[in-house]
């Protein structure tokens, strides 16, 4: 069985239910600690080793966190299949020191990274549900309405750092705006 063979087999077996419950915002939820809960069974009965690496990255004076999940074929290791996911870290959260900032923003990439990986469905998550906090920032993209204000913005000199506290920013788009702004 090669290394696809090994994550499809896992990907299928896999079940990581949302065992967490937020009393407040009242959903459920899974971490991913649930998900490596879930899944270390699973990659122990194909052959497989599942790997989560965190790098702390900056693009344009914005802090995030790309975690990077990793299936790995035990019987030849260079064999693997990853996937990414990014955080930004919101160094404006209420009642969070410093290092809970950071964590947060770690364990939310590795949570998208391990599900990007193993196809698990999130459409019903917290995030998507979750209205106990400040009003959702809009996701800047190229086919956002104000996207070529933005890049009007950007091109006249204004902080890529200002776009990012109003929109939600991929880290693609920050590079993008960096270059505009160069």
């Amino acid at each position: 069985m090669n290394i696809t063979q090994k994550l499809l087999a896992i990907q299928t077996e896999l079940k990581a239910p949302k065992s967490q419950k937020n009393k407040f915002g009242n959903y459920n939820y899974r971490s991913a600690e649930d998900i490596l809960e879930a899944v270390k069974p699973l990659a122990a009965k194909h052959g497989a080793l599942v790997k989560i690496n965190d790098e702390l990255m900056e693009l344009a004076g914005v802090l995030y966190i790309q975690s990077v999940a990793k299936v790995i074929d035990v019987e030849d290791p260079s064999q693997q299949i990853e996937s990414a996911a990014q955080a930004i870290i919101d160094f404006d959260a209420k009642g969070m020191q410093q290092p809970q900032r950071t964590g947060a923003a770690s364990s939310y990439a590795k949570k998208y990274a391990l599900g990007n990986l193993l196809l698990i469905d999130d459409t019903k998550d917290s995030d998507a549900t979750n209205d106990h906090s400040a009003p959702a920032k809009p996701t800047l993209t190229k086919k956002s309405e104000n996207y070529p204000k933005v890049v009007d913005y950007v091109k006249g000199g204004g902080s890529i750092a200002q776009v990012s506290k109003k929109y939600n920013v991929s880290p693609g788009m920050l590079k993008e705006l960096k270059s505009i702004n160069q």
